[in-house]
């Protein structure tokens, strides 16, 4: 039997890389020694105000159809989200609700891209990237942004990467897999080139309040870029919400049109009890969030310190999410074979780096979702294992 072309386009490398991840929690559910640091679903529980919303929402008889584009209340407290951090001022029609950040960049890609179009990012980029670009047909450009300069991106290659057929500049702020955020020189660099070109901006910004040292600034904030800017957020990371699927997206209303249309045919609206849950943790889980901001905060600390004078291991401090980077060339192992060992002698599970791209192929990315008695523990085994290295 013979299946469409589309299907190649969303496999590869990058799907490839959760090999051992997936093989490590089936492992887990048998032994209790196995360490899982290679995804980013946080440790903590959703916290309880949020899951007794839904709760009540349930009890109430909460289960049938919404809007297709979601409840007025919860589009209302995204866009009084988006506002309190930026000078613009959007609202709820500005706002569609979807299954998450990644149903969000999916759709976004099939509302504007099509065979031929080319779509700029950076590498590294989060492993789905070129699966949600490369659905529509268009083709992934990528752009340097390499460990030498702390994986910040190449602003004059991008400049030379535009082409007549390029349709928009993708990235996330800040960057999955190496924490990066973008500070206001290079977004303003970036919307020049937007705007030059007459592009459209997708900007993933799961990670925006977890970020450690610095604000985060959204390119749809910078003059004349809302209209030419599709941004992308979910509840997943800030408020320990990965399985409600709770995500979605600021646009511009003609934008929000097509995706309501797209919506009707692919998800015809979250459920009501979730929405419920997202108004919570928008209109009172600030607290939460800055508490689970805290905790990563120390755990990027102490995996950054452990592994500060190990010879083999270059570590960057990541500014913002929930992952590190670590630098294993000097091992002479390649990223593939480095967590195939590593899984192998201390049943820890991290992600091959050069599932992001061809600057992070000598890189391995660790989660600190765990415990600091856990992340401390896989530390010292990952530290053992270079040790027992020829």
């Amino acid at each position: 039997m013979k299946f469409a072309r589309r299907v190649q386009r969303v496999a590869g490398d990058g799907a490839a890389a959760w090999d051992i991840h997936y093989q490590a929690l089936v492992d887990q559910e048998t032994d209790s020694d196995v360490i899982v640091l290679s995804v980013g679903d946080p440790d903590f529980s959703t916290p309880a105000a949020i899951t007794n919303a839904a709760i009540k929402a349930l009890n109430d008889g909460d289960t049938h159809y919404t809007p297709i584009l979601g409840r007025s209340k919860l589009c209302r407290a995204i866009a009084e989200e988006f506002n309190r951090h930026n000078s613009v001022n959007i609202d709820e029609s500005n706002v569609a609700v979807l299954a998450g950040a990644q149903n969000a960049l999916f759709t976004a890609s099939l509302c504007l891209s099509e065979p031929g179009d080319e779509v700029v990012t950076f590498d590294p980029m989060y492993l789905t990237y070129e699966a949600y670009i490369g659905v529509s047909g268009a083709e992934v450009v990528r752009v340097p942004a390499r460990k030498e300069v702390g994986f910040r991106p190449n602003l004059e290659a991008l400049t030379a990467a535009i082409t007549p057929r390029t349709k928009a500049i993708a990235f996330a702020n800040p960057n999955n897999p190496s924490g990066v955020v973008l500070d206001r020189n290079e977004l303003a660099k970036i919307a020049d080139i937007a705007k030059q070109h007459d592009l459209w901006v997708i900007s993933d910004e799961v990670y925006s309040q977890l970020c450690f040292e610095q604000d985060h600034r959204s390119i749809a904030n910078l003059p004349n870029m809302l209209e030419r800017t599709i941004t992308v957020n979910s509840l997943s990371k800030s408020h320990a919400m990965t399985g409600w699927r709770l995500g979605w997206m600021i646009a511009p209303r003609e934008m929000i049109k097509h995706v309501e249309n797209m919506g009707l045919c692919m998800l015809y609206g979250l459920p009501g009890f979730v929405q419920e849950a997202g108004i919570e943790a928008l209109t009172n889980g600030n607290a939460e969030t800055q508490r689970m901001l805290d905790q990563y905060r120390r755990r990027r600390d102490i995996v950054v310190k452990m592994f500060a004078n190990v010879p083999s291991i270059t570590v960057l401090a990541p500014q913002a999410g929930m992952f590190v980077l670590l630098d294993i060339s000097a091992t002479g192992l390649s990223a593939a074979d480095f967590v195939k060992q590593l899984y192998k002698q201390q049943k820890v599970s991290l992600l091959n780096g050069a599932a992001f791209g061809k600057n992070t192929e000598h890189c391995v990315r660790l989660s600190f979702t765990s415990n600091e008695e856990t992340l401390q523990r896989a530390c010292r085994r990952i530290i053992d294992f270079l040790e027992s290295m020829p």
